[in-house]
């Protein structure tokens, strides 16, 4: 290892391999320093259950922002899959079982099932002009998000003047209200806003509108795709890429000082063969802003509070539906469990008065049936599938007192909450590992600090921020800048950073390029 480096990136997440690529392609020294035992960060696939030989994306699970201008400039042997259903909502009204599904593309099926829910064609129009629109936003901003920041008076000047204030402007319940009067469908439209992000639909700071946007603009489709491999195989394909290009990848590399002051920066850490430090020209950060600054040794950095349960399972097989639809396709895509429009809005509120939401919201997905290359042969031969459920609704704060009491009893409830639907009990369902344990894992926000270093565990590393320039902060030319000019944020924390993306890291690189004698 050498002294002193063009570039030292602190965190080997999926972003700051981006950079690593990035950088040590255009002939950059780069070093990447990871904690962990391997890189990857949140988005890493592992066996979870001992002795089952299944490889769970265990944090996130779904790629949508990862723009196709960074898998071929990097070179990334990479197959995202689509899935054959966008969604599926179980609903039970007036004694009747039913069922919302929502095709991809949608077609017909989806336009009866809107029909058979709501009695009409109403509801079903008025989402296609909905989404249509959200769409012309979509192909407006996705361009964008490689490129240096633009004003937010230039962006709105491309897209209807209504439909900016609508989604940008004014809280997203109101255009919800407005524009739908079903509750289970207004619940389907919200739930993208509140994935992550712990807020009302009325909330006047309008986190939930940045929520709704990042989920709905990615390569300017918003389309979710399916990572054959699991994450891990996008993590893996980065990190052969920055390896490929020259970067350096070190891990069990913890981090404890970091050191800039707009010319020089030094980076120390504790490894196998103890403290070492390093010179070099700019620091990346793939880090959250608050763990940042506790490694400049800043305070008065306020910690992000995540908002989720993390739930995965293995089952043996999938469960029968009350509604009768056939679960293989109910489960293809996005499962919603209680999201309803009314339902979202009495958990929040049940959650910021400091309770465990009587009925919490959840949504389910299932990779392996769109790649099911994730299990073994024998798995997948006797019908084996994973489960992800994402809990929404469960800030940290209701995990502070007890964390294992609470993490119980949230599971309990949710998966009550996925068993309401089903025609036959969940347990039985539940594949067993080698010791006899129910294939169960649950992560708290508390849980995925401890696991991968989210401040809070907040996934996104902090509020999700606009995607332009407004009046809120000085958010430099690229949205990654800091107060020393050779200080870079290039992981979730960064605007346009949040989920999957690869955008922070291309940025951060591209400050850097711009900035390197």
């Amino acid at each position: 290892m050498k002294d002193f480096y063009d570039v030292v990136i602190v965190g080997g997440g999926h972003n700051g391999l981006v950079a690593a690529g990035y950088l040590a392609g255009a002939g950059l020294s780069t070093l990447v320093l990871e904690q962990q035992g391997q890189t990857g960060g949140a988005a890493v696939s592992q066996q979870v259950f001992p002795g089952v030989d299944a490889r769970l994306s265990r944090y996130s699970y779904l790629v949508s922002l990862l723009p196709d201008k960074i898998v071929a400039d990097l070179g990334l042997s990479l197959e995202l899959r689509s899935r054959s259903v966008a969604s599926y909502t179980p609903v039970r009204r007036g004694g009747r079982d039913l069922g919302l599904l929502v095709d991809r593309p949608e077609g017909a099926a989806t336009r009866a099932s809107f029909a058979t829910l709501t009695g009409s064609d109403t509801e079903y129009d008025a989402w296609s002009a909905f989404y249509g629109s959200v769409s012309e936003l979509a192909a407006v901003v996705a361009p964008t998000l490689l490129e240096p920041l633009l004003p937010a008076a230039e962006l709105r000047r491309r897209v209807n003047p209504a439909l900016w204030e609508a989604l940008v402007e004014r809280p997203l319940g109101e255009v919800i209200e407005q524009r739908f009067a079903d509750d289970t469908v207004r619940g389907v439209v919200a739930t993208d806003s509140v994935i992550g992000t712990f807020a009302g639909l009325h909330d006047e700071s309008l986190i939930q509108n940045r929520c709704f946007l990042y989920h709905l603009i990615g390569n300017g489709t918003g389309e979710w795709r399916v990572p054959v491999g699991g994450m891990g195989a996008v993590t893996d394909a980065l990190a052969t890429a920055a390896r490929r290009a020259g970067a350096s990848l070190v891990t069990n590399a913890s981090v404890t000082s970091v050191q800039a002051d707009g010319k020089r920066g030094s980076v120390t850490w504790l490894g196998g063969d103890g403290e070492r430090s390093v010179d070099c020209s700019f620091v990346l950060a793939n880090v959250a802003p608050a763990t940042l600054a506790g490694l400049r040794g800043l305070g008065g950095v306020a910690r992000p509070e995540g908002s989720q349960l993390k739930i995965n399972l293995l089952l043996s097989r999938l469960p029968r539906l009350r509604s009768g639809d056939d679960p293989a396709r109910a489960f293809a895509g996005t499962f919603h469990i209680d999201e309803d429009y009314s339902q979202l809005e009495s958990a929040y509120l049940e959650a910021a008065g400091g309770s465990l939401p009587a009925v919490p919201p959840s949504e389910v997905y299932c990779h392996s049936l769109t790649d099911p290359s994730i299990l073994s042969p024998s798995l997948i031969a006797s019908g084996h599938h994973t489960l992800t459920v994402f809990g929404v609704h469960f800030p940290a704060r209701l995990f502070a007192s007890d964390n294992d009491a609470a993490r119980n009893e949230s599971v309990r409830r949710v998966l009550a909450g996925l068993e309401s639907y089903l025609a036959e009990p969940l347990e039985p369902c539940i594949a067993r590992d080698a010791e006899g344990n129910l294939c169960i894992e649950a992560k708290t926000p508390y849980d995925i600090e401890a696991s991968v270093g989210m401040p809070g565990g907040h996934i996104f590393h902090g509020d999700l921020q606009w995607p332009w320039l407004d009046n809120s902060a000085d958010a430099g030319r690229w949205g990654v800048e800091t107060d020393v000019a050779n200080l870079l944020i290039c992981g979730s924390g960064a605007r346009r950073g949040g989920a999957v993306s690869g955008i922070p890291g291309h940025n951060a690189a591209q400050a850097v390029l711009e900035l390197h004698p």
